[in-house]
């Protein structure tokens, strides 16, 4: 009998023209083409509703999520009354709240309850949660007893916490059995009943008498062991337990630091009530990334897909914030209209001063901002880490105070206004540098975050200082 053999599937086999698995048994791409979303917009317009069936079906969960993002709401109630009774109910957890929030409305409560019915336990909460509570109440109503149970316990955790993001369905085993005794355990639930096993799990839990954790087995390290070995000999004890109340941001960390591909998830007694995954990790990695770069910008998540009214008005105070700090810096300038007026060269130096402080202090800024999210500016390296920022403004000041001096020198044949302009240049560089590190450092510790609002303190220091420093030098020493 031949060897059985191990393939590598690090490298690809060519495959032949013609050959079905070239389509059938690998994707071609991972998005949705443009082309794909006009003949589906097409058959819309045109009433040719079996197309549209037959175009939306072979469309992965994701990708049907993206086309009804494209698409306008008119045509997203077109496409949801021909064929949302063919999307996957994962499709649902892939929309844009905003859109989302439409979608339910279209469809109505009794599909969203359906729907929610047959998502695993993280997924359906994430849904509910954005409902209001007349809208939960009716749609968990409608939903079995056993389910309604679980999401109305994982609702009960802190919104962003890891028991709203955790998995309920878990693989128990007690620590006395054996290997051969824990896979025929789960051949015989998973041929009596197929929701009884999670869908896709990665380790086993072993837990003691009391369901507390007491260690985790990779079924790629139970595989590899005969069946009389006792699971207490292989599991992996020194775990990392999650409290279900652990914001979620501190769960991704931890995944991160500790490479983890699943973790349980323990009550405040140490019992075991749910698990988390990596797939839930990196939604939430995505989300909190996206969520400080968007509020370093003064939008908000769904902003692509709010009405008008509501867009904004989301972005009115941030605006509004914006304009008090530019009449600061107005301020700081009608106080020296005299020296502008007598010297038409401050006027048109000026803003280059203060756009070089701003830029330079938005790279501080961002740099400072990831560190704290990544926690890895603490406050046993934040010293270190501003004697950097001042020390790199300061050298970076005096390169650019020598190539701007030059400039100023010859572009308006006066030394002196290369001088001003060159001090003025280190002086805001070293400033920036200063602010960008430690303006974040202190909203954080003040309890606000840094994402939010650190760029419109950083711009205010930036132009106030840079129009200070330049035209109070150039008033004292031009005029």
């Amino acid at each position: 009998m031949a060897e059985p053999e191990l393939t590598n599937h690090g490298s690809e086999t060519p495959v032949e023209p013609g050959d079905p698995s070239d389509n059938d048994a690998r994707e071609t791409h991972f998005h949705l083409g443009a082309g794909e979303v006009e003949a589906i917009i097409d058959a819309l317009e045109s009433g040719r509703d079996q197309e549209v069936r037959q175009l939306v079906a072979p469309l992965h969960f994701a990708d049907a999520a993206d086309l009804v993002e494209r698409l306008s709401t008119e045509q997203r109630r077109e496409l949801l009354e021909t064929a949302s009774d063919i999307l996957d109910p994962d499709f649902f957890t892939e929309l844009d709240v905003t859109v989302r929030e439409e979608v339910v409305e279209i469809v109505g409560l009794d599909a969203v309850a359906e729907v929610i019915a047959e998502l695993e336990t993280d997924d359906a909460i994430g849904i509910v949660e954005e409902l209001d509570d007349h809208d939960q109440r009716q749609v968990l109503d409608a939903i079995p007893a056993a389910d309604r149970a679980l999401i109305e316990e994982g609702l009960a955790y802190p919104e962003y916490s890891a028991g709203r993001m955790m998995q309920r369905d878990v693989m128990t085993v007690p620590q006395f059995w054996s290997v051969g005794e824990t896979i025929d355990f789960m051949r015989d639930i998973a041929e009596q009943d197929e929701w009884s096993l999670p869908d896709a799990f990665y380790d086993i839990i072993v837990v003691d008498p009391r369901h507390v954790p007491v260690g985790t087995i990779a079924l790629s390290v139970l595989l590899r062991h005969k069946r009389p070995t006792p699971v207490r000999d292989i599991m992996h004890e020194r775990m990392k337990l999650i409290p279900a109340s652990m914001d979620q941001e501190d769960v991704a960390f931890l995944f991160r630091q500790r490479d983890l591909v699943s973790a349980p998830v323990v009550r405040d007694d140490g019992r075991l009530v749910g698990v988390i995954t990596i797939d839930d990790v990196v939604d939430v990695i995505d989300e909190e990334a996206e969520d400080d770069i968007l509020r370093l910008g003064g939008v908000k998540e769904d902003d692509l897909y709010s009405a008008t009214l509501d867009t904004t008005k989301s972005r009115f105070s941030w605006l509004f914030l914006n304009l008090l700090t530019a009449i600061l810096a107005s301020l700081v300038i009608g106080m020296f209209q005299g020296e502008i007026e007598q010297v038409v060269a401050l006027a048109v130096l000026m803003p280059i001063v203060a756009s070089m402080g701003g830029n330079a202090g938005t790279q501080t800024l961002t740099v400072a901002v990831r560190a704290l999210a990544t926690k890895e500016l603490t406050a046993n390296n934040a010293m270190r880490q501003i004697w950097k920022e001042l020390l790199v403004g300061g050298i970076n000041g005096v390169v650019f105070a020598v190539v701007m001096g030059v400039v100023a020198w010859l572009w308006f044949s006066s030394p002196l206004l290369g001088v001003v302009i060159g001090l003025a240049m280190i002086a805001n560089l070293i400033v920036a540098g200063l602010a960008g590190a430690t303006i974040p450092i202190a909203l954080e510790r003040a309890g606000v975050d840094p994402a939010v609002s650190s760029s419109v303190f950083l711009t205010t220091v930036t132009d106030v200082v840079g129009f200070l420093v330049f035209l109070g030098l150039g008033g004292w020493l031009l005029m």
